[in-house]
Parts: C-alpha cells; structure tokens; sequence
C-alpha cells in the first residue's frame, strides 16, 4: 500500500484541531492514533496496529519525586524537558505545539493560537490515564447530557450533535503524598439535660433543656495522605473538572508519549508550590474532621492544631478529557467529558423563549387551578 499524500492541514482552516504527537506507521508512513478501544497505536490509513511497550512491571516509572528537591531545582535531569508552548490569548491555556505547528484553534475556547518563538522547561509527565472513551461515545455521552437540559436551546443541542469532532485533550494534574502528625488542643461537649419551670400564657410549665458540658482535651493524630489530586491548569473553570471526578488513578500507566498520538497535551500552568498550597487546603480539611472524631462527644470545639508534614513527595500526571468549545449565536459553550469514565460537564446554556413559555405555562396551569377551585 503507497504512503498516503502529503498532510494539507496547513492549507485548512485554524478551527481544524492539529496533532501535537506524530508518530509514523512503519507499514504506511501515515499517522499512528492511540486506539482507547484497542489500547494501541492504529494506523488510520492502513489499519495497522502496533502494540506499546508494556511498562507494567517497571513500577519505578511511577516513582515519586521529592517536593523540596524539586522547590530547590535539584531534580535529575532525567525528570525535565522542554516543549514549545504558547500562552492563548482569551483562556490562558497553555498549549503545546510540535516542531511542523505554527497556529492552532485553542481546544478550550476556540481561540486562534499562533506559536511564539519561546520554549517551556518544566517537570515531565510521570504518569498518565489513557483514554478509555473513544470519541463517538464521547460525543454521544455529551448529546445526551444536554438532552436532559430541558431549557437548552435547540438551536445549540442540533449544532453540538451535527457540529465539528471533540477534541481529546490530556490535562495536567499534580499528585502529592505526605505523612501528618498534629497536635491538637480543644474541649469535648457533652450534652445532659435539666428540667426548668417556665411560664407560658400565664401558666408554670416543667421542660427538659439540653445544655453542654465542656471538658479540655488534647491529643495527636497521624494520617498518611495518597495521591491528593490537584488540577494544573487554567484554561477551564474549576468547577467544571473538579465535578469530573471520581478519577481512578489505579489506571495510572507510566507515561509513554505513544498514549498522546493524536491528543493534545497542555502544559501545567499551576505550578508545583502553587499545587502544593491547595492540597495542603486539602489536608487540613481532612485533619481537623480526624481532629473532631478523635475529641469524641457530643459537640467539638478546635482551640489550635499544629500540624508537621514530612516526606512530602509529588508526580506530574495527565488525565483524559474530550472537549467541545461551539460557538452558538456569538457565544462560547464549552462542553467536557471525562475520557476515562464519561461523566459530562459544561455550560448551562438557557433559551429565554423555553423559560418565556414554562413560565406562561405554569401562569396558565395557576389560572385553571383558580378557576375551578372557584367553581366547586
């Protein structure tokens, strides 16, 4: 079979999504797509397929890596690279370009991006979640999520279903594992009850009163914290990826750039001490309900909690999301599907004539309830 043609995606538009990750088929010469269904690499053009590097027993892949080396610049060179990334002008993601890519449409908004001459050093990938969702299943999965939004105009529901293909993209998140000791001070409430005579329209009453009885406490608590999840990006509202979660990081692969052949990847935009802030938010959350169910009793009061963290470590991971930014009547939409599980998120768009007629409906319904209410 002869190598297909030349690529003609210079010759496209910029809303024609590019890839970042090429890799040739050593049958044809065309590009290879890693395959969620297959777990491989496949040819498009021949169907060739070809199977990727088990990593499963190189656990040491996975490692982590050491926070306060990596605070004070002293990680292995082995764990930085360098990529050519742009900054999109409306979103601020952090999109990665290959050596042939001189502009794109930014996948998250649908911006135009032209590539700067700078280069990004920054920590490499050490593990990533491929995706399991083909983009039909995606897409199918994001039709029926606005199905069920009922005041969504139809005009976008019919343009998402017949619209452009989603974008996969691999989004940057951090991990980060640490162990906890705290010490804690505060007072365990314990209720009891009195009877009291009150006097109620001109009459004595007896009732039973709760009151709390406060007792000084103090003690420690120790966790060990796994794997707490931080999202490293910018160009889409928290909101949005946090309610994709559950993740199971159990599927974490090391990282191979093969799982990228035809995704985008975006670089992190949050960096490491930055990540390391809203994971200790985290922490501290979970510590102080420790802290509450180690006090006991019936009610709790935290008067101090001193917490000592050590053998902080971290890895850079990529996590798989399919994307769809639509532009509807001169407004962005964007859409996000988890690639792992299918769970959707996204904007709620409102069509005023469906809300117009619910509310005239309902002023209806009100009037012929009155009515024959009236009647009877």
């Amino acid at each position: 079979m002869p190598p297909p043609a030349p690529d003609s995606r210079s010759q496209i538009p910029l809303d024609t999504p590019q890839e970042t990750n090429r890799f040739p088929c050593e049958q044809c010469g065309a590009d290879y797509r890693f395959d969620p269904a297959a777990g491989s690499l496949t040819c498009g053009h021949c169907g060739h397929s070809q199977i990727l590097r088990d990593t499963s027993e190189h656990a040491s892949a996975l490692r982590e890596l050491d926070f306060k080396a990596a605070l004070s610049h002293q990680l292995p060179e082995a764990e930085m690279e360098v990529t050519r990334v742009s900054s999109c002008p409306n979103c601020a993601a952090q999109v990665e370009f290959s050596n042939e890519t001189h502009a794109l449409e930014c996948p998250f908004c649908a911006t135009p991006v032209v590539v700067d001459t700078g280069e990004n050093r920054h920590i490499k990938p050490k593990g990533v979640v491929p995706f399991q969702l083909e983009e039909r299943a995606a897409h199918d999965a994001m039709s029926a999520w606005l199905g069920r939004l009922w005041f969504a105009p139809n005009g976008l529901q019919a343009y998402a279903r017949k619209g452009r293909a989603m974008e996969g993209i691999y989004v940057p998140f951090w991990t980060y594992d640490a162990d906890s000791q705290s010490r804690y001070s505060g007072s365990r409430g314990t209720t009891y009850y009195v009877t009291e005579t009150v006097m109620v329209d001109g009459k004595s009453e007896n009732r039973r009163v709760a009151k709390i009885r406060w007792t000084p406490v103090s003690g420690r608590v120790r966790r060990f914290f796994d794997d707490v999840l931080v999202l490293a990006s910018k160009s889409l509202p928290k909101r949005y990826t946090d309610a994709l979660e559950p993740w199971d990081l159990s599927a974490l692969a090391p990282y191979q750039p093969q799982f990228l052949a035809g995704f985008r990847a975006e670089a992190y935009a949050i960096d490491l001490e930055e990540g390391f802030r809203e994971a200790q938010a985290h922490m501290d959350r979970v510590i102080e309900r420790d802290v509450r169910f180690d006090i006991g009793g019936d009610r709790q009061r935290i008067s101090q909690i001193d917490t000592q963290l050590s053998d902080i470590t971290f890895k850079h991971v990529l996590l798989p999301v399919w994307l769809a930014a639509y532009k509807y009547r001169g407004k962005t939409y964007r859409f996000v599907v988890n690639g792992q599980s299918g769970r959707v998120q996204g904007e709620r768009p409102y069509s005023a004539w469906k809300i117009a007629a619910a509310v005239g409906l309902g002023l209806v319904a009100l009037g012929l309830a009155a009515y024959f209410g009236g009647q009877s």
